[in-house]
């Protein structure tokens, strides 16, 4: 224990520890954290398309947009399907090859396929919730229905 002297005055102090002293992050335990809330997220994006598309089969033809909804948001499930796939096609050749050195190249094309469906992915989750029109349609100022 390092101890300060203000006075005559002795304080027990606790050790502080330097930043080579502290205890180095878990790199393992973080990509595995990483990897299982991603997981978490798809599952999520997933289960929202699936309900969205449930709605716009129940409204039909009388939704603005049924054709482009039913098209996006059938195309983002698909994509979604897709990215699942090339990650497991990543993970079993991590898994199996990728010590060979003959394989990085088609782990890493695959890792950018798999990016650019992630990405592409959330473009069109962007439109179909701009062209979603279940909230309620405006009721008029509030303050005007006081009496």
């Amino acid at each position: 224990m390092a101890q300060i002297v203000a006075g005559d005055e002795r304080v027990n102090e606790k050790p502080v520890k330097n930043a080579w002293q502290m205890k180095a992050m878990d790199a393992n335990r973080y990509a595995t954290k990483k990897t299982i809330a991603q997981g978490m997220l798809d599952i999520a994006l997933l289960t929202a398309n699936a309900s969205q598309l449930k709605y716009i089969l129940q409204v039909g033809e009388q939704h603005q947009f049924y054709k482009l909804m039913l098209i996006l948001i059938s195309l983002s499930i698909v994509m979604q399907i897709l990215s699942g796939v090339l990650s497991l096609s990543l993970s079993l050749l991590r898994d199996c090859r990728l010590h060979q050195p003959e394989f990085h190249q088609s782990a890493n094309v695959i890792n950018h396929i798999r990016t650019a469906f992630a990405f592409f992915t959330t473009m069109l989750n962007l439109f179909i919730s701009a062209f979603d029109s279940r909230l309620p349609p405006p009721q008029g100022d509030l303050l005007n229905n006081v009496n």
